[in-house]
């Protein structure tokens, strides 16, 4: 709590909707924004940070996300419920690097969070976020890694939580979510139906939704992806990053970070271009980025083993959509022989047990430096956002793949 007695921040000055320009102060629990229930974004006072607050002093505390606590929702004085989240590592893919001929590629490789994903981060704060809104009950749809995270989260918070996961999700995610207490069920479909199954047995106001864009601190966790890589970069931004999009937090999330850190003089350099990349058998956001259109249609008959880009109509098109374009970045699809390929040249190239997800941004990588919309001389980031483990039918698919080719050559 601080002086006032609020669990948030002082340097938080409003809940502010990008959509229809509406702000929301923070005297009651937020969600989606009033007027037009678009999503809601966090504005802090980053003039009062810049004059109070040196990047220097970030080192003081700790280094996991909350090391960015001056530009995160809560006092602090508010005891935060933490896992250990953030301050993954930004790991040089040298090797690669060479192959592909680019100047730098760095892969931020988010597995070492708690629940083994980027999931985490997001998570983190909706849960404390549900906390201080004085919530003791959360629910979400979710594919798999942030039903895992909320339910770790709840239950070191103290709070219930219901989950509702597609009936294909590997079964270690449901059995993961019950271990932590959470209640599951199983849907017929994608994420997109599984939210419609939570609506009735999830309802407010008892339970409070922290699925992706419907509360406003998922986005202030995943934000600090876009601090971290600049503070593990000296401060100087890399040239491109490649993101996997579904629910698409993380990117808005960057997108954000980075505005804010050129508002407060602490990085070098213009932003990164935000490259977006989803799978062919959904890739909402690629074909609306391609058509030129505001929002994106939802995408018929989704399919992809990475099961994070299986969202069929994000809630957040519009800010996904917004953030590329103002980067100067782009959207890419790639297939799924090639997203599987890109997880096993990640394994056996550089040690790391990639997720689809992970394989589906080399994968994109090379599509784009083979077209020439990645050059040379240019530092690149990209992300591997869970841990392998969690996939093992992907991995076998995968794996066949690598040794197909093998058995032919001995035949």
């Amino acid at each position: 709590m601080n002086r006032h007695g609020t669990p948030f921040n002082p340097y938080l000055a409003a809940l502010d909707c990008p959509a229809c320009g509406q702000a929301h102060d923070l005297s009651a629990p937020r969600s989606v924004c009033e007027a037009c229930g678009k999503p809601l974004v966090a504005r802090y006072d980053l003039a009062r940070v810049k004059a109070e607050v040196r990047r220097e002093d970030l080192g003081r505390h700790g280094s996991d996300l909350w090391r960015y606590r001056v530009v995160l929702p809560f006092a602090a004085g508010f005891k935060a419920v933490r896992l250990g989240e953030g301050g993954t590592p930004l790991l040089p893919l040298t090797r690669i690097a060479a192959e592909l001929g680019v100047a730098e590629l760095w892969l931020k490789d988010e597995a070492a969070n708690p629940t083994q994903s980027f999931k985490a981060r997001g998570l983190s704060l909706a849960v404390n976020g549900a906390v201080a809104f004085g919530k003791d009950a959360i629910a979400l749809p979710s594919a798999g890694n942030a039903g895992s995270a909320a339910a770790a989260y709840a239950a070191a918070a103290g709070v219930r939580c219901r989950i509702t996961v597609p009936e294909d999700t590997p079964e270690v995610f449901a059995l993961e979510q019950r271990a932590c207490g959470a209640e599951v069920r199983l849907v017929p479909g994608t994420i997109a139906d599984a939210g419609r199954a939570l609506g009735g047995w999830a309802q407010a106001p008892e339970w409070w939704n922290v699925a992706t864009f419907k509360e406003p601190f998922r986005l202030e966790g995943k934000k600090t992806l876009g601090y971290e890589i600049a503070e593990q970069g000296g401060w100087t931004l890399p040239d491109a990053i490649l993101y996997p999009v579904g629910g698409g937090t993380g990117l808005v999330g960057m997108w954000r970070a980075f505005l804010e850190l050129r508002e407060l003089g602490w990085t070098d350099g213009a932003m990164p271009r935000l490259i977006g990349v989803q799978a062919e058998g959904c890739a909402p956001v690629v074909r609306a980025f391609t058509a030129g259109a505001a929002a994106a249609t939802p995408w018929e008959d989704a399919r992809t083993a990475a099961l994070g880009l299986r969202v069929p109509s994000p809630f957040a098109d519009a800010l996904i959509l917004r953030a590329l374009r103002e980067s100067g970045g782009t959207a890419v699809a790639v297939s799924e022989e090639d997203l599987l390929d890109g997880m096993t040249e990640l394994s056996a190239h550089e040690g790391c047990f990639a997720c689809p997800e992970g394989g589906a941004t080399l994968a994109a990588l090379r599509r784009l430096r083979a077209s020439g919309e990645i050059r040379a001389r240019e530092r690149v980031v990209i992300y591997n956002t869970g841990s392998g483990l969690k996939y093992p039918e992907a991995w076998r698919m995968a794996l066949a793949r690598r040794t197909r080719p093998q058995a032919e050559a001995r035949a």
